[in-house]
């Protein structure tokens, strides 16, 4: 059987050679292992804490490993990321059991020369032989702030010129947080009273968030039930913003252009009482097959899915409102997908910004006269966001932006009411995700 560590060290060597993502391969490797509780909760936290803080502890094992790290066997550098984030984080884990364990995995994987290797490194690792600010003192001050916070150099650079230093060290900070779970009550089933007075869920410790039936908690073993009989849903109230700003009215037609995996379908059909359709286009027939069965479970009947490219997908008829959740580098979320500040390149923005800018003309010539198009990310990138919608305006002068935010909540109407647009950053708003939305009207 395989220990929590091995499938920690698993899903951290198929994320270096594969495009899956983190939570996906870990739920994988739990689902086919017999690993308890305890054990499943400690192969999560070490996966999360080795990806948020990679660049820290290579900068940390350098100084103990006396080769060129650079050049250590994949699998290798793993395992001293996985003892050395054990050793400096988690306060609840002896030393010698860190030590051991990676240890055995370095035998298992690299045979007893490097086990060796392994267990010098590692024992020679403690708080006390840590001087990480007189070795950051070393370093220019924007390498100090990419190595403390963990994130790479040239996102750290945009984010100061974006954003403000101070702004920027919040939200690098926040970042590195264990982020709490979203939840959302389904409306449809249940009122917040109703939810919140059954006794096996009224004394659970929770946060409101400012927007009707959304909280936030730590806590998520005891809402398993009723997210099974489809009273909750798990989502970050960031994402609501978009559905609200779009405000589909009962018994209209919406187009969720990019839908799966299907929250915000989800939503908008419960503000819409599911009165209406909306119809779900997405590329992956499989991720649709689990929206649907989602819809199922919340008891709605509104939602229609259709496996297509959302570039070239044809309605019967024009919609009257459109929601354009787009594909984007997700630079909002890396506190809940840390491995993406590894994966993110120019090039990758570059692209992703050309294919916005596809979706968002083809968005244009499917919305009916007068109807309202939201365009959302989870980025905090302006090229991905305002830059996108200003350049999208001046190629489509027939659509403007619009201010209409009456069912957004105060704390959010007031600042949406300038130009339409929301912008959330992680570190600004407690627990909130960062993100984007802008409403436009077609005129």
């Amino acid at each position: 059987m395989k220990t929590a560590r091995e499938l920690a060290l698993n899903v951290l060597q198929a994320l270096e050679t594969g495009p899956s993502k983190s939570d996906t391969l870990l739920h994988q490797a739990l689902d086919n292992s017999s690993c308890n509780r305890p054990d499943r909760a400690l192969a999560t936290t070490l996966v999360n804490g080795v990806l948020r803080y990679r660049d820290l502890l290579d900068f940390i094992i350098s100084h103990f490993y006396h080769h060129k790290l650079a050049k250590a066997a994949p699998v290798l550098l793993n395992i001293l990321r996985l003892g050395t984030y054990q050793l400096l984080y988690l306060d609840k884990v002896p030393d010698w059991a860190a030590v051991n364990e990676c240890v055995k995995l370095a035998r298992k994987y690299k045979g007893d020369r490097l086990a060796k290797l392994t267990n010098g490194v590692l024992r020679k690792i403690t708080p006390e032989n840590v001087q990480l600010d007189q070795w950051l003192n070393d370093k220019e001050p924007l390498e100090q702030l990419s190595l403390k916070y963990s994130h790479p150099a040239w996102l750290v650079v945009r984010w100061i010129e974006t954003y403000g230093r101070s702004r920027t060290e919040a939200l690098l900070a926040c970042d590195n947080q264990s982020p709490v779970f979203g939840f959302r009550i389904n409306r449809l089933k249940t009122s917040i009273e109703n939810f919140f007075a059954n006794p096996a869920l009224s004394d659970i410790e929770r946060e409101e968030c400012g927007i009707g039936f959304f909280f936030f908690s730590k806590e998520f073993l005891n809402f398993e039930a009723p997210i099974r009989d489809g009273l909750l849903s798990v989502q970050n109230p960031t994402q609501a913003l978009a559905c609200l700003l779009l405000n589909p009215s009962s018994g209209s037609t919406v187009i969720d252009m990019c839908a799966a995996p299907g929250g915000k379908s989800m939503f908008m059909a419960e503000l819409m009482q599911n009165k209406g359709k909306i119809i779900c286009v997405d590329r992956y027939e499989q991720k649709l097959l689990k929206l649907e069965k989602h819809a199922r479970a919340l008891g709605i009947s509104i939602i229609e899915t259709i496996a297509a490219d959302a570039r070239s997908f044809q309605p019967e008829k024009k919609p009257g409102f459109i929601l354009l959740d787009a594909p984007c580098t997700g630079t909002g979320v890396l506190g809940r997908r840390a491995e993406l500040r590894w994966k993110l390149n120019i090039e990758t923005l570059t692209e992703l910004v050309g294919l916005q800018a596809d979706l968002l003309d083809h968005a244009a010539e499917l919305l009916d006269t007068g109807g309202i198009l939201v365009y959302a990310t989870c980025s905090i990138e302006p090229e991905e966001n305002e830059l996108q919608i200003a350049s999208f305006l001046e190629r489509h002068p027939e659509f403007k932006k619009d201010t209409d935010c009456s069912l957004l909540p105060e704390r959010f109407r007031n600042e949406a009411e300038e130009n339409g647009s929301l912008l959330t950053l992680p570190g600004d708003l407690p627990s909130f995700d960062g993100g984007f939305c802008q409403r436009m009207k077609k005129i």
